[in-house]
């Protein structure tokens, strides 16, 4: 599975050196394929569908900018000064998937934007932090809320972690909101996608877009999210999805 999450890191550093202001979304989704292309690798995400879903997904990544957080579908949108924009990207090789996503924003950034990026970014660190063997998958969703509900900000756990394998989404369900000391064990093997994603409002509602797959928060205000595939080891947590040195 590092072999997976060495390309999804990869695709995702060569989109953030690509996008720029007039990027368009549709050629960040390009530049994914291309990487994919080179590694003998495919997206889990292209023609995926859920039984929530009315369509299959037709990109091999995920773009979301400003007030959409998830699963937002590529388009020709060109990226403005100031747009704060989320990637989630996967791979899969030889049957094993990798999934991870970052936020960053586009130009000059705003402050606020700044400091919700950060927030995602050390939820995600501190939800990692807890994923050690002997712990409890709350103690990971306990530690993601803490860091959002401490900043004021808006999360929502009808979408969250998730186990990951040979495929995209397995068991367990790794909410970004629980109770630590409770949930299931964490054994050596288990492998997660943890994934914090904040919304800046402070509201937990959202609304999905027409197309069936884009959320965004439903008071229209920013959105941030962080995502890394993370192995439970005995000698702590590992993440696969780890850009390269």
């Amino acid at each position: 599975m590092a072999v997976s999450g060495g390309v999804v890191a990869e695709i995702l550093s060569a989109i953030r050196r690509e996008a720029s202001v007039g990027s368009r979304l549709t050629d960040l989704d390009e530049v994914a394929r291309e990487v994919l292309r080179t590694h003998g690798a495919y997206s889990p995400f292209l023609n995926y569908q859920p039984r929530s879903a009315p369509v299959p997904f037709p990109a091999a990544i995920c773009t979301s900018v400003n007030d959409a957080v998830l699963h937002g579908i590529p388009s020709s949108y060109r990226l403005r000064d100031g747009d704060l924009v989320s990637i989630d990207s996967g791979a899969v090789v030889d049957g094993w998937v990798g999934d991870a996503a970052i936020s960053f924003s586009v130009g000059e950034p705003r402050p606020a934007d700044v400091d919700l990026v950060g927030a995602t970014e050390q939820a995600l660190a501190d939800g990692i932090a807890a994923a050690a063997v002997g712990a409890r998958l709350g103690d990971i969703s306990a530690a993601i809320a803490t860091v959002c509900r401490r900043n004021g900000y808006g999360l929502n756990t009808d979408f969250g972690g998730h186990g990951v394998g040979n495929e995209m989404h397995e068991a367990p369900s790794v909410p970004n909101e629980g109770r630590a000391g409770r949930g299931l064990r964490l054994q050596p093997g288990l492998v997660l996608a943890i994934e914090p994603w904040f919304m800046a409002g402070g509201s937990d509602d959202y609304v999905i877009d027409s197309d069936g797959w884009t959320i965004r928060s439903a008071d229209g205000s920013r959105t941030s999210h962080s995502e890394h595939t993370v192995a439970i080891t005995d000698n702590g947590p590992r993440i696969l999805t780890a850009p390269a040195l």
